[in-house]
């Protein structure tokens, strides 16, 4: 399994969760935990995301990602989850 680690933040609106949700939905990554959180105006999401049979890189969908919140006014950051392991290890 391939997981990497989704954050999302930014000021609160509606559609941030669809629109993440949608984009994995259409590349076939299955979220397998997700937690999210709205502290005075600002949302905080985190997923956590198997890319295991994802139709494109990884790569791209950092890219991706990174370009849709821009489109809909947040921060997306995607991270592999094998360097949070290795980090841990130290």
């Amino acid at each position: 399994m391939k997981k990497c680690i989704i954050t999302v933040v930014g000021k609160d609106k509606v559609g941030i969760i669809a629109g993440v949700c949608q984009y994995l939905s259409d590349i076939s990554v299955n979220i397998l935990n997700i937690s999210q959180t709205i502290v005075e105006g600002y949302f905080n999401m985190m997923m956590i995301v198997d890319f295991t049979n994802c139709t494109k890189e990884i790569a791209v969908v950092v890219n991706e990602m990174e370009e849709l919140g821009k489109t809909i006014g947040v921060d997306i950051h995607c991270q592999r989850e094998d360097i949070f392991e290795k980090m841990h290890r130290l």
